[in-house]
């Protein structure tokens, strides 16, 4: 019996560290790095607040920085996080590892509790680098003395990891299930994370990111230090916006052996979404798998093959090639039609329907602030339209064909480019209408650099990422953070009008369209 645990265990950790080492040399893994390391420094840069009270923030000692960057780490990696750790299974299926680890006799239990493991590994590690950088920015923070090792990093341990073991469990969860394992699912996640979020602090529930212990700690603090003033008092983790005027001793959370295990429940209840999706695991099953692969025929059919055929066989004629065609902007307008073919082609009925129905709403929606509403839908639907963008080829190994053909670095990705900004325009056409026939030429023109920039985002991350995710996931939150919430550097539909810079994002775009051709330039040379 101990041999078999040892050996399994010995299995488990063998995958885990396959799946690790593959993780951590993509640049999809050193992006959300970067990101969470700036994301720390905005902390002690005081670009990230948490206000409680009236106006009030803790000291930075050892509790607050650690608390604070464990929050932020929480929320950022349990959103970025996902969408790197959510293609394990979905590699072994284009591998054919899969195929192997089906041969074998492995449980589907046992693959997805450590695919799950692995997920939680890397986000892990992503909690490792910040826990060594609390250290640093204490350091440069020198507002209280001394360091405290465990206030600083009792919260990564306690609030960060098991928020990490729940987003591994349910990006492999979504993987597993049909309608959510594809853009789509990537989509509905960040929605349910921010009701995860908002549930966190509008009600009483017990959060995984740890925000209801935090809100519960600095609150009793308050009423020691002021009675009666920590009660019905607001709550509120933002970025940029109002600053605190005043502060308060904070000493951190009492680690109660209650408050322990509400953390450990979450890391049970990961696990139990990691035997969840064992439910829904296919174990490679060819019938069942939702990537389509052509199939090649080992050795054709006898009645098939001329070769074997007794009667006589016509003389071939001359070989000949199909012309190219006049040269000129009819045939660039053609390969442009092409590539919007091929943007939306899958597309379903009612996807058109709803499209429709967002245009019609941007003519007839009475006010400014109605019509800005609906053009943030109406640049949200296509974004699995935009996501392929760049990446294409790389899904469908398709390279060597694309690369090889004519003028293929500047021709077809200018191509790729102007159908995705025809398709910005054409969702977004109500509004630029309207601005135009009012003679509003500011806020046309940040329509106009926004349907820009959105196809220029999405092709140079397509390109260098060879995947659409990255897009999917840094344009949802670049979304939700700047037009929606209209926070002034990062709105690019111009909603905020005394910080909207068209002229900015119009610099951007340009800079990401280099970037794409310096992506592109590197892989047609290593094609």
């Amino acid at each position: 019996m101990n041999h078999g645990i040892n050996h399994s265990l010995r299995v488990l950790y063998h995958m885990v560290k396959a799946d690790f080492l593959e993780r951590v040399r993509s640049y999809s893994f050193l992006v959300i790095l970067a990101g969470a390391l700036y994301l720390a420094y905005s902390v002690i840069a005081e670009k990230v607040w948490v206000l409680v009270g009236d106006g009030y923030r803790g000291v930075y000692n050892s509790a607050w920085i650690g608390m604070l960057m464990a929050i932020c780490c929480s929320t950022f990696l349990s959103l970025c996080g996902f969408y790197i750790v959510k293609n394990s299974v979905e590699r072994d299926s284009k591998t054919r590892v899969g195929r192997i680890l089906a041969a074998t006799p492995m449980r589907k239990e046992f693959y997805t509790v450590a695919k799950t493991v692995s997920n939680f590994a890397v986000l892990a590690c992503m909690v490792l680098v910040l826990m060594m950088a609390a250290v640093t920015m204490q350091w440069l923070r020198p507002e209280a003395r001394p360091i405290s090792l465990w206030k600083l990093w009792s919260p990564f341990l306690l609030i960060s990891l098991p928020a990490m073991f729940v987003t591994g469990s349910l990006a492999l969860l979504f993987e597993t299930l049909p309608v959510l394992r594809g853009g789509v699912g990537n989509v509905i996640y960040f929605f349910v994370w921010t009701f995860g979020l908002a549930a966190g602090v509008e009600s009483s529930v017990e959060d995984p990111a740890g925000i209801r212990i935090l809100e519960t700690s600095t609150r009793q603090a308050l009423e020691r230090m002021n009675p009666g003033g920590g009660k019905n008092s607001a709550f509120s983790l933002t970025i940029g916006g109002e600053h605190a005027s005043r502060t308060f001793l904070w000493n951190g959370v009492d680690w109660t052996p209650q408050v322990v295990a509400w953390r450990l429940e979450w890391v049970a209840a990961g696990l139990g979404l990691a035997l969840l999706a064992s439910v829904f695991f296919h174990r490679f099953d060819p019938a069942r798998e939702s990537i389509r692969e052509t199939k090649v025929k080992e050795k054709p059919n006898a009645v098939d093959d001329p070769a074997l055929r007794h009667e006589p066989q016509s003389k071939p004629g001359p070989a000949t090639l199909t012309p190219l065609g006049p040269r000129g902007h009819s045939r660039f307008g053609r390969l442009v039609v092409s590539e919007l073919s091929l943007m939306v082609k899958g597309l379903r009925w009612w996807w058109y329907v709803v499209a429709a129905g967002l245009l019609v709403a941007e003519f007839v929606s009475p006010t400014r602030q109605a019509r800005e509403g609906v053009l943030l839908a109406a640049w949200l639907w296509p974004i699995l339209l935009w996501s392929q963008m760049g990446c294409r080829e790389s899904r469908h190994a398709t390279q060597s064909l694309i690369f090889s053909a004519e003028r293929v670095l500047y021709r077809q990705l200018a191509a790729l480019w102007a159908a995705g900004v025809v398709v910005a325009l054409v969702t977004g056409a109500g509004t630029g209408i309207r601005l135009l026939v009012s003679l509003d030429w500011q806020a046309a023109a940040a329509w106009l650099a926004g349907a820009l920039f959105i196809p220029s985002l999405a092709l140079a991350l397509g390109v260098w990422s060879g995947s659409s995710k990255l897009f999917e996931a840094l344009y949802t939150v670049w979304w939700y953070m700047g037009p929606l919430h209209q926070l002034p550097s990062l709105d690019f539909v111009g909603g905020s009008r005394a910080s909207s810079s068209p002229g900015g994002y119009l610099i951007l775009a340009a800079c990401l369209l280099l970037a794409s051709c310096l992506g592109r330039r590197r892989q047609v040379a290593y094609a």
